[in-house]
């Protein structure tokens, strides 16, 4: 089988679980090898994702690293098994790869919590503030690039919404406030995230400046919760770009970020009344 030149997310988690379940056996790759009865370059390909792995080796494998984890492996096989292309496959070569890994991150999800510091998470982005956070960039993003962007995120989030996964979302004073494209378009945006919320489609709760302590994490991040625990994922926007975590100590402790939250941010009510009065402060600016 030809090796993938560039492998998915994806199939590089698959890899990554695959090394971490030889390393946990103490097993290092040509002891691995040796027990499958193949050579030690398949377990490199594998575990990098360029390599391909079947359902059955994926088993063969856990077997020989002796891995008792029975809902990891199930997960794992059930990676393994998907085919076709998302829908993300159709901007290929027009965006980078960060946004298709993140549609593709999102699809698979079974759970999504966001915490917002600098602007209104993607998946609950109005058109108009979507490409008025894209337009921020410098050097600025030629038309043409900018509206592929826009739109991508549009059906970004029109798949989150049909995948009917629970969504939870903090959003920090500074992101509501934050004024991407002036105050009309911020105001549309905020009436969005009220409408968002009464509608049942997310749970949307502010953090707003006065709170005691400030939660942690001053990016914005999205927390996907995978099939079992251990295929969760960590993605931050950073200057640099998106970035991905999966390792189980950084995952640990990202969870007690939400669980601050969740017992710190003001309740749904008290959330929509509270990005009620900033809207109605956008309002009074153009009215």
């Amino acid at each position: 089988m030809a090796l993938r030149p560039n492998p998915t997310l994806r199939q590089r988690r698959i890899g990554t679980e695959l090394r971490r379940m030889r390393e946990q056996a103490g097993l290092g790759g040509s002891q691995l090898a040796r027990e499958l009865g193949i050579q030690p370059a398949q377990i490199t390909q594998m575990e990098s994702g360029k390599g391909g792995i079947s359902v059955e080796r994926l088993r063969t494998i856990a077997a020989a690293c002796m891995c008792g984890n029975q809902p990891l492996i199930d997960a794992l096989a059930a990676m393994v098994s998907e085919r076709g292309k998302g829908w993300w496959e159709e901007y290929r070569g027009i965006l980078s790869t960060d946004f298709l890994e993140i549609a593709e991150l999102e699809a698979n999800a079974h759970s999504i919590s966001t915490w917002a510091t600098t602007y209104i998470p993607g998946l609950q982005q109005t058109e108009a503030y979507a490409a008025a956070v894209f337009s921020r960039f410098a050097p600025f993003i030629p038309s043409h690039d900018l509206d592929a962007r826009t739109a991508f995120r549009m059906q970004r989030k029109t798949a989150a919404r049909q995948g009917g996964f629970p969504y939870f979302s903090f959003i920090h004073e500074a992101a509501l406030r934050m004024q991407f494209g002036g105050a009309r378009v911020l105001a549309d945006q905020l009436d969005h995230l009220i409408e968002d919320s009464l509608a049942g489609r997310v749970s949307v709760r502010a953090v707003p400046f006065d709170l005691d302590t400030f939660p942690g994490c001053g990016e914005n991040i999205m927390f996907v919760e995978g099939p079992v625990p251990e295929l969760a994922t960590l993605q931050m926007d950073t200057v640099a770009g998106c970035m991905f975590f999966d390792a189980q100590p950084g995952l640990i402790r990202h969870r007690s970020v939400f669980e601050h939250l969740n017992s710190t941010a003001l309740s749904e009510i008290e959330s929509r009344e509270f990005i009620r009065s900033i809207r109605d402060e956008m309002r009074g600016k153009y009215a």
